[in-house]
């Protein structure tokens, strides 16, 4: 499959440093065309997350083996309604950096799957309690969906209640609230669910409603800088990488079947309270 064309204006340098300082496993010149594709994809999650996906791929065929482009490479997936292949990307990050950071996603990605017990699994595992206070929240919303799912309208108000969601403010809050709203409603308590919302203005809540940022895919910045691969980057084995873009990038853990298996999986995006949605039927 040849890959996605990469603008002119498209630079290594604009990659921020620490996913620069990952590709070091890689070729100077290798890395800077994965690095390419990385900016790409943080352009285009938004936008257009088929073509991020596409940007993603190729990367993911030239560097299989760093945890960032895997990374970049699940989140793609998982905006494009790829559940399937979301958790295993997402799975394969958290062997290769041991971050469980994605825990939100992936059990959102269970959501998408018709695997609610899944979702609510993953936010009882020993590390979603390591998560800072951001990502727990996004666990949170998840699980009252997930409950939701299941019938239990109760238990959908109860996972957003309590100190977790006491004190937040702005977008994070609006998208709590309305979270919360869908569960009272669902639980019959009509003017509770209103009351939620009051608070906020209509233009916030819309915002809150619509397609968040994802700050785990934006992985470039607006300040050029005169790093570039010959700085950042040393030379390493290009078979560890991949090599080409027609080639099939290697990982420990692509070979592991999510459709039933119980996940070890891990971020945070937009994760609503209502079912999960997919755009590709077949991944479900």
């Amino acid at each position: 499959m040849p890959a996605p064309p990469l603008p002119e204006d498209v630079t290594f340098s604009l990659l921020d440093r620490d996913v620069r300082g990952r590709l070091r496993t890689l070729s100077k010149e290798n890395a800077d065309r994965v690095g390419r594709h990385l900016v790409m994809v943080g352009r285009l999650i938004d936008e257009d997350p088929e073509a991020a996906y596409e940007h993603a791929q190729a990367a993911v065929r030239r560097a299989g083996r760093v945890d960032v482009v895997r990374e970049a490479a699940g989140l793609a997936a998982y905006r494009t309604g790829r559940f399937a292949e979301a958790l295993r990307e997402l799975r394969t990050v958290r062997r290769l950096n041991g971050s469980s950071e994605h825990l939100p996603v992936m059990a959102d990605a269970e959501r998408g799957l018709g695997r609610p017990e899944r979702a609510i699994a993953l936010s009882q595992e020993p590390e979603a309690a390591q998560l800072d206070r951001e990502a727990r929240v996004e666990l949170a919303i998840v699980v009252s969906g997930a409950r939701l799912d299941l019938g239990q309208p109760e238990a959908a108000v109860a996972a957003l209640s309590g100190d977790l969601v006491q004190g937040l403010t702005g977008l994070v809050a609006a998208r709590v609230a309305q979270a919360r709203s869908t569960a009272l409603t669902a639980s019959g308590r009509h003017e509770d669910a209103a009351a939620e919302l009051a608070a906020f203005p209509q233009r916030l809540l819309d915002e809150a409603a619509g397609e968040p940022d994802q700050d785990d895919v934006v992985v470039y910045d607006l300040v050029e800088d005169d790093d570039h691969p010959g700085a950042d980057v040393a030379p390493a084995d290009e078979t560890a990488a991949g090599g080409a873009d027609e080639g099939t990038g290697a990982d420990e853990g692509t070979g592991a079947d999510d459709a039933g298996t119980s996940p070890d999986v891990d971020d945070a995006a937009h994760l609503e309270a209502g079912p999960a949605t997919t755009t590709d039927e077949g991944e479900r």
